[in-house]
């Protein structure tokens, strides 16, 4: 009795399938992770850019700061970072970014918070210098 091999198994056929299976969610979670960790990124950077423009421009100007903050009031920063990773632009109800300004008379203000809700971690907030 001479058997000759012909082809796979249903055994291995089924191991291909799980291996493969099992590679593609372990691949597809990673890229789930770090489209999230570029999202929480980009926040930072928006909240960054406003608030070095605020410290290092606006206040050196007016020695205060804003009530509100928007491309107008803060020129030197790149419009499009006043808008979240879901196109909300800062001040608006549902947007991840919030600026709070403190201690106002009138239109100039004291002292601020500018905050980014992120996925993975804690908020991400930046406060005026003291």
């Amino acid at each position: 009795m001479n058997r000759q091999s012909r082809g796979f198994t249903v055994i291995e056929i089924i191991i291909v399938i799980a291996v493969l299976g099992i590679a593609s969610v372990v691949f597809f979670v990673q890229k789930n992770n770090l489209e999230t960790a570029a999202r929480d990124e980009q926040r930072k950077t928006a909240i960054n850019s406003m608030y070095y423009s605020l410290e290092e421009v606006y206040y050196r100007d007016n020695n205060a700061y804003p009530r509100t903050i928007n491309a107008e009031t803060l020129p030197s920063v790149d419009p499009e970072l006043f808008k979240d990773t879901n196109g909300v632009t800062i001040g608006d109800g549902n947007s991840e970014y919030r600026y709070e300004a403190t201690d106002c008379n009138g239109d100039t203000c004291k002292s601020y918070s500018l905050r980014a809700t992120l996925e993975n971690e804690a908020d991400y907030i930046k406060t005026n210098r003291d």
